[in-house]
């Protein structure tokens, strides 16, 4: 769904730059018509019914906005309009396009009304997990992110930790994961488009930034998840979902949605003894036995895997995050994927 973008102004050169930005930068998310002249407004209006209007202040007057779902006003700190009509909204007229359309997508994703259909899915979703903290399970959830980029994949790499990672890894400018969760949680929105949105994109790999509160990632349901989780499929080639070191209702709710799972390990006592107490003693490790690649991380050697599928990655000695995912990732990239 693109939405569509009516701009009436009368200054011609940022009508052209603004409609030339997004015609370029952003037509898979936004169609775009420009009217720079007060005489055409109302028969460009009456043509066609659109999604988001920016009107200029000196033609609020001029518009009728029968035919816009969201009007949206034009505004700079020069303008002198107090009180808005009823339904309209500003957005500043002065700022990155880029930001321009983060907050077209966002406002109209909670007027809209309409909801993403979970029924639908495009991506493939690799679900990252471990039962151990400290097996660097979000370094190889990143790493994998980073080789699906080198295979020139669109890639959504979504943090569900109770903590999340994401500060240390990306540098977090745009709207929380929180703003996501309150939609899902109220019902009353278009998930899809509000994390087109929200959502950032460093290195290839486009991300949420933190909740603005640890108890925010509480609130979801599992048919919140599920929504969530297809939402983001909606936007990528590939969804990896970054999980806590816990096996409760949501993980496998994840399980069941994920094609994949990268199930990491690393040479310490705890986990190993975490990692066979999951196989030997937890009915789940069976129902998702098909779907696992067993990572065998920070140079831990396993002679006899329970599954099929193992790839081994080495230690990498540092204290830069971002440095430790690239290095996993060429790993990754030039694995030799053991199978049984």
């Amino acid at each position: 769904m693109r939405v569509k973008l009516f701009i009436a102004t009368v200054d011609v050169l940022y009508a052209k730059l603004i409609s030339d930005n997004i015609s370029e930068f952003h037509a898979d998310k936004i169609d775009v018509c420009t009217c720079c002249a007060l005489e055409g407004l109302q028969e460009a209006l009456s043509k066609k019914k659109y999604d988001v209007a920016l009107i200029d202040p000196t033609l609020i007057d001029y518009t009728d906005t029968s035919s816009i779902s969201l009007p949206l006003l034009l505004w700079s700190q020069t303008d002198t309009i107090d009180t808005l009509p009823e339904g309209w909204e500003r957005i500043s007229k002065y700022q990155r396009i880029s930001s321009i359309v983060s907050s077209i997508l966002e406002k109209f994703a909670g007027v809209s009304g309409s909801r993403f259909d979970p029924g639908l899915k495009e991506a493939k979703i690799t679900a990252v997990w471990s039962p151990a903290g400290g097996a660097g399970k979000t370094s190889v959830a990143l790493a994998y992110a980073l080789s699906c980029v080198h295979e020139e994949k669109e890639v959504f790499y979504l943090n569900l930790e109770d903590f999340s990672s994401v500060p240390c890894y990306f540098t977090e400018n745009n709207s929380s994961i929180s703003n996501v969760f309150e939609m899902l949680e109220n019902q009353n929105g278009n998930v899809k488009m509000l994390i087109q949105g929200v959502c950032s994109c460093e290195n290839g790999i486009t991300f949420l930034c933190s909740p603005d509160n640890y108890e925010d990632i509480n609130i979801l349901s599992d048919s919140n998840v599920h929504e969530l989780i297809t939402a983001c499929t909606g936007l990528s080639d590939e969804l990896v979902i970054d999980l806590s070191s816990t096996c409760d209702a949501r993980i496998k709710k994840i399980f069941d949605l994920a094609d994949s799972i990268l199930l990491v390990t690393a040479q310490t006592t705890l986990a190993s003894a975490k990692l066979a107490q999951f196989i030997t003693q937890n009915n789940v490790f069976e129902n998702i036995k098909e779907k696992i690649t067993l990572v065998a991380n920070k140079g831990v050697r396993i002679s006899d895997p329970a599954v099929d599928s193992l790839i081994s990655l080495p230690y990498i000695q540092s204290n830069d995050a971002i440095e430790v995912c690239k290095k996993l990732s060429e790993s990754i990239i030039n694995a030799d994927i053991q199978t049984k």
